[in-house]
């Protein structure tokens, strides 16, 4: 029952992902709602690398059997979420018309760059059955700067600018990022905190669709 569930549901989070970035990248006018898109896109498709391989190891012989497969989609996933946010936060510049703050985008660019730096090291043993919880602990922090830092800025911008459409963005990331974290310090020893994965995973697709409707919205204008 679970691995029927469970691939149901990322089949359908994969498919709506993937769909709304491509129909972004196609039907918007350009600027922030096409790199919304490609945004949209590249979460889905990083995500795919280990959706795919978990579903078919549920399908078929059990996720033990499968740990190289996984471990290589979890690191490919671990880096495409991290282009994800650099995106997002340059969807923030073109929304808001931000103009040089040089030093956030440093900043910026500065804890995706460590984040990636961190996921590349081999002590994360990423093919290994038995990966360390100390270097998942180390990757995600640089990681987890970076969405506060997104955070701040969404939640900022929109209520100074009365942003209706994206007034909840803030709380999408939030929402991910409460639910993410908890896997990753406890999944190991009380593997039913990985259900949090499924909430987490709908707070990005709320995020997706926030974009994809705003987009609908304003070109219709």
């Amino acid at each position: 029952m679970q691995a029927i569930m469970e691939t149901v549901f990322d089949a359908a989070y994969l498919a709506t992902v993937i769909t709304l970035g491509v129909r972004m990248i196609r039907h918007s006018a350009g600027g922030q709602f096409r790199l919304f898109g490609w945004m949209a896109a590249v979460l889905g498709a990083g995500d795919a690398f280990h959706l795919v391989p978990r579903a078919l190891a549920l399908c078929t012989t059990g996720l033990e059997n499968y740990t190289v497969a996984l471990g290589l989609g979890k690191w490919i996933t671990s880096v495409t979420m991290t282009v994800f946010y650099l995106l997002l936060y340059h969807v923030w510049r073109q929304r808001y018309q931000v103009r040089g703050r040089a030093g956030l985008t440093f900043a910026v660019y500065a804890l995706a760059a460590a984040r990636v730096g961190l996921c590349m090291m081999p002590q994360n043993r990423w093919l290994s059955a038995d990966a360390p919880l100390s270097w998942g602990i180390y990757r995600n922090i640089p990681f987890a700067l970076l969405g506060l830092v997104i955070i701040v800025l969404f939640f900022h911008s929109a209520r100074a600018q009365n942003d209706r459409a994206f007034r909840w963005m803030w709380l999408t990331i939030v929402l991910s990022f409460g639910f993410y974290i908890p896997v990753v310090l406890w999944a190991d020893v009380a593997p039913a905190i990985g259900m949090l994965m499924i909430p987490k995973t709908c707070a990005y697709v709320w995020t997706v669709l926030i974009g994809y409707f705003a987009m609908k919205k304003e070109e219709q204008k």
